[in-house]
């Protein structure tokens, strides 16, 4: 991303709004669903069903991952607990996974062998309008903050979206617009089982939406694994961090650069410097204060500052040769 990206203070309680009422909107979204499964008999509202549960479990675990990742470092913890938000996004993803892909596939694969009998669709319909509208406006409070956040680190939104370490928005966004496609997905099953008066397009249709849910556990676990790893900032922030670190009166050559994505707006930067050799103990100690002062000011997002100093190669050349 962008330089200004290492600026990003993504408002917690913000992201904590797009978790909530997606939550809220996916519970009430489930029941529904649930109920209409079984009074038409669809195997895809079933699986829509399962998709909601898990994604009400999802948001659940991200709103955990809020809280628990928030809470200020101690002396158990020094570099704070922003990474255990990853480990229950991490777990959000395997519950789309168990608790949406596999029922879908499961549930699908079984109405295409055993057949299935088709009840009135017309209550899978209205729920299904209904579920449309909620999914929608749940979507629409994610995306606004996508684009927000966009417009003010100046990247395009898919940019941000992708790249964001921000994984509750990232996620909420992803699994409404996963479940705006799987009812579609559902409600054509519906119809198609309505015209030809068989359970296979139904079926067909349960299926895909376990595909879906495959994809965005895939995507979002994937994010998250990076994450918990250990992500540097883009090349082109690393380039900004060693620009102003140059700057500094004193300081000869960047050695060797660290730099950790800790959270959102939690970022650690260890560097090896080569100081001027003539620079006395307190002109470094001043110019490590400058450099701290200026990377904070470019990039507020940085939380912990540690610079090393170390010979450079001209020094190790003459000691060793000496």
């Amino acid at each position: 991303m962008s330089d200004a990206e290492a600026g990003s203070e993504t408002d917690g309680g913000e992201s904590a709004f797009t978790v909530v009422v997606a939550a809220v909107a996916n519970l009430g979204i489930a029941v529904a669903k649930a109920v209409a499964g079984l009074i038409s008999g669809s195997s895809a509202m079933l699986s829509e069903a399962a998709h909601s549960v898990a994604d009400t479990v999802t948001e659940v675990m991200l709103l955990t991952a809020l809280k628990r990742s928030g809470k200020p470092a101690d002396e158990d913890h020094p570099l704070g607990y922003g990474p255990e938000r990853y480990i229950w996004a991490m777990l959000a993803s395997i519950a789309t996974f168990v608790g949406g892909a596999v029922f879908s596939i499961y549930d699908g694969v079984h109405t295409l062998v055993e057949g299935e009998e088709l009840g009135d669709p017309l209550v899978s319909y209205i729920v299904l309008g209904i579920a449309f509208l909620l999914e929608g406006y749940s979507l629409r409070t994610g995306v606004k903050q996508v684009r927000r956040e966009a417009s003010r680190l100046r990247v395009p939104d898919a940019y941000y979206l992708r790249h964001t370490p921000d994984t509750a928005v990232k996620a909420v966004v992803m699994e409404d617009s996963a479940a705006l496609i799987g009812l579609l997905l559902a409600a054509g099953g519906l119809l198609g089982g309505q015209l030809s008066d068989s359970g296979v397009w139904d079926g067909i249709a349960s299926c895909l939406i376990g595909l879906l849910l495959v994809y965005v556990a895939w995507v979002l676990g994937r994010a998250n694994a990076q994450l918990l790893i250990g992500r540097p900032l883009p090349p082109a922030m690393r380039s900004g961090v060693r620009e102003e670190l140059l700057s500094v009166p004193h300081i000869v050559e960047v050695l060797e650069l660290t730099t950790l994505i800790q959270g959102p707006s939690e970022i650690l930067i260890a560097a090896k410097i080569d100081f001027r050799d003539m620079a006395t103990a307190a002109e470094v100690e001043w110019a490590c204060e400058e450099a701290e002062a200026q990377l904070r000011e470019r990039f507020p997002s940085v939380r912990r500052f540690y610079l090393d100093p170390t010979p450079g190669r001209a020094q190790r050349l003459r000691r060793g040769g000496s």
